[in-house]
């Protein structure tokens, strides 16, 4: 049975290390989309991150074609018809925000359109965040978002520190609070939360049964944790050659890695063919 969805994580994976998708992987992508394979970007960025990707591989704009962003906490057409939609609520960012404070981790929080953190001094994190994503920064003093709390929609919270520091919160978690998100290291810079129920592989998953696709039919790719439960969902999961140990392990073959073709090649290998 082919292949009839491929889910491609973006950063470290289908861009190179310049931020580029290379020339033979944009080929092997519009092959297999012109052969009716569906093509879902996966991935940590909101959309403001994706559509430049979206328009160059001729995907945008289209109620047939899907999105999962935000980590699984939200899956749309790329025509922004939401289908998927898991988000944090205010007293859970609050509670948490308490706890990067106490734990002296800086922090933000992403909605669909603006980066808003608390913290007045940026983390050079957010900055650089803020640039990957194409997303404007905004301060706000955590008093000001409460009272605000009813004109954003807070897809993920992140803790944007040293590898250290976040190594430190992490490990110092609660039980308490660890049980009521989903947490994901997407960089050692990064450590995302989000809604319980959102992952990249439940929102995959999702996404799959609307479009009557069979498990065996998917294939995703990744290189990180974020991009695991994707990898462990589809009928085949690809590791990118430059993968964390984790990622080589739970998948089920693995590929090039980004700066050589690795989307490009898993696509030939095992769709094209």
């Amino acid at each position: 049975m082919g292949i009839k969805l491929v889910a491609i994580d973006i950063d470290g994976t289908l861009i190179n290390d310049q931020r580029e998708i290379t020339a033979k992987t944009v080929t092997a992508i519009k092959k297999a989309s012109a052969a009716g394979v569906k093509i879902v970007l996966c991935t940590g960025r909101p959309m403001t991150g994706v559509k430049a990707y979206l328009d160059q591989l001729e995907l945008n704009d289209s109620d047939d074609e899907f999105v999962i962003s935000f980590n699984g906490a939200l899956a749309q057409s790329t025509s922004e018809n939401v289908l998927v939609n898991y988000t944090m609520s205010f007293d859970d960012y609050a509670d948490w925000q308490t706890y990067c404070l106490k734990e002296g981790v800086k922090s933000q929080i992403e909605t669909r359109d603006y980066i808003y953190t608390i913290n007045r001094d940026l983390s050079p994190y957010t900055v650089y965040e803020s640039d990957l994503v194409s997303m404007p920064i905004r301060y706000r003093t955590f008093e000001e978002l409460a009272k605000m709390q009813d004109q954003y929609v807070i897809a993920k919270a992140m803790m944007v520190d040293t590898k250290e520091n976040i190594d430190k919160a992490w490990q110092d978690l609660p039980a308490s609070m660890s049980d009521r998100f989903s947490i994901v290291r997407s960089e050692d810079f990064y450590l995302e939360f989000m809604n319980k129920q959102a992952s990249k592989g439940n929102a995959l998953q999702l996404l799959s049964k609307e479009l009557g696709i069979k498990r065996e039919e998917v294939m995703a790719l990744g290189n990180a944790q974020n991009d695991d439960s994707m990898i462990e969902f589809a009928g085949i999961g690809v590791a990118m050659g430059n993968s964390i140990p984790g990622t080589l392990k739970i998948a089920d073959v693995t590929t090039t890695d980004n700066n050589h073709d690795g989307v490009g090649n898993a696509i030939e290998k095992y769709v094209l063919n």
